[in-house]
């Protein structure tokens, strides 16, 4: 018999996850090899190690080790926020008038606002454990630099941020957070590196994206000795970090009895999403239990439900290696949408082969109808959303309202990433009616379309 639900459920610290779980090592189809764009053959660690901290190539390159235990210095630092807390929203629920059962997973409840400390403290501590003098990463909405320059600012790294411009430009509450943990912050595409510059004459006036900003960090990074480049998405060592999340909540969910029928979370390149499935994805995958999994995206940045499956460049001025994903094209540049976190050309690998395996879906919804969930969500269940985090908010509402349509008592998980406290700017467009939408036609994404490369292999 399951036991009473209590609004928030809490794990002891003796019940944290001890280790990150490798989704790749349950997939029986491998992600694709980031490839050497010059050589087109599989990357080696001597080559990722050229930018990256020597322990992440590792993690980035295994796909066959299921379980990493977690260091007892980064085990420390999380005890300091984790575990976070998996929220039962009843009131959320009496609002909707929904026989559905919701829950969300909140990973708001540290400085950095957000779920990007989990693998931010992860690679500032690899980095610390080489030697490095610092590292440098770019950031869109500007969760991850904040959450980067926390983690440098603990273990007395260097820390050079690129921001995406116009979040630089929308943000500046954040932005001042990085400068006060001790990080530079450059708005990108700037005129300090020469794919910036190269980026600001092909495009004048642009907002930039964050390929442009992946593409000026490692520059940066790989011009600086003693300095290495880190990526708060995307990549698999990623992904694994933030299977923290996913575990806790399987943790929390197995001890009172619950099993979610549907897991939904917001997908820019994938860290969040595929931190919160991981371990629900691998008992899926070692046939053990089935669930719906939901990514949602924006409508102006639809890689999944409107991009190719392809090998492509992480990033705008193509100095990164060639990683086979859904994508736009490293040459599709985002509308400035206020879900900065979300505004990237690409998705995760290991997230693009699960969903060309029809293993999870997706969906994308506009900016205003997110705006008018996370209100709704604000008003009942009194945290104020990220934008990013809303997409979700957006999709598990509309689940919840087809429960009541059908009375079926689905329970649905989905992944509050963060808070929206430093996105008041954009709050205020929506409340004052001049927030719009915008949803690329065809001939735009084919113009990001023509930018992939051709390869015969």
């Amino acid at each position: 018999m399951s036991k009473e639900i209590p609004y928030k459920i809490y794990l002891e610290e003796s019940e944290m996850p001890k280790y990150w779980y490798n989704v790749r090592a349950d997939m029986k189809v491998k992600p694709a090899p980031l490839l050497n764009p010059e050589t087109l053959k599989p990357m080696t660690a001597e080559e990722l190690g050229v930018v990256f901290c020597d322990e992440l190539v590792k993690q980035e390159l295994d796909d066959t080790t299921r379980e990493y235990p977690i260091p007892q210095e980064i085990l420390d630092f999380y005890k300091m926020y984790r575990p976070s807390p998996l929220v039962r929203a009843y009131c959320l629920e009496k609002k909707l008038n929904t026989p559905a059962k919701i829950y969300y997973k909140f990973e708001g409840n540290n400085t950095s606002g957000s779920h990007k400390l989990n693998s931010a403290i992860a690679q500032a501590y690899y980095a610390k454990k080489q030697g490095l003098k610092g590292v440098t990463t770019e950031t869109g909405a500007g969760q991850w630099g904040t959450a980067l320059s926390m983690a440098c600012s603990y273990f007395d790294l260097d820390c050079n941020v690129y921001m995406v411009k116009v979040s630089y430009e929308q943000k500046p509450f954040r932005r001042e957070v990085m400068r006060t943990y001790g990080a530079s912050v450059t708005p990108s595409p700037s005129m300090t590196t020469n794919v910036g510059r190269k980026i600001n004459e092909e495009f004048p006036g642009t907002g930039g994206s964050l390929g442009c900003a992946i593409s000026e960090a490692v520059e940066s990074a790989t011009s600086k000795e003693g300095y290495r480049y880190v990526l708060g998405s995307v990549l698999n060592q990623v992904l694994l970090h933030q299977s923290v999340i996913g575990m806790e909540c399987k943790i929390a969910m197995d001890k009172y009895g619950i099993k979610p029928d549907m897991i939904i979370g917001c997908a820019g390149g994938g860290s969040n999403l595929g931190g919160l499935i991981s371990p629900f994805m691998g008992e899926k995958l070692r046939g053990e239990k089935d669930y719906q999994f939901i990514a949602v995206e924006p409508a102006s940045c639809p890689s999944l439900t409107r991009g190719k499956y392809a090998y492509d460049f992480c990033d705008t001025g193509k100095v990164c290696p060639l990683c086979k994903m859904y994508t736009l094209g490293s040459g599709f540049i985002p509308s400035s949408s206020h879900a900065g976190g979300l505004r990237y050309h690409g998705m995760n690998s290991v997230l693009s082969e699960l969903y060309d395996q029809g293993l999870m879906e997706a969906r994308s919804v506009e900016q205003t109808s997110v705006f008018a969930a996370a209100q709704e969500f604000a008003r009942v269940e009194g945290i104020l959303p990220a934008p990013e985090s809303s997409h979700a908010i957006r999709v598990a509402i509309d689940e919840a309202l087809k429960c009541k349509e059908t009375g079926e008592e689905k329970t649905i998980l989905f992944g509050l990433t963060g808070t929206g406290y430093f996105d008041l700017y954009a709050y205020a467009k929506f409340n004052d009616g001049v927030m719009g939408d915008y949803i690329p036609t065809d001939e735009e994404l084919q113009k990001g379309f023509a930018s992939l490369p051709d390869l015969k292999i």
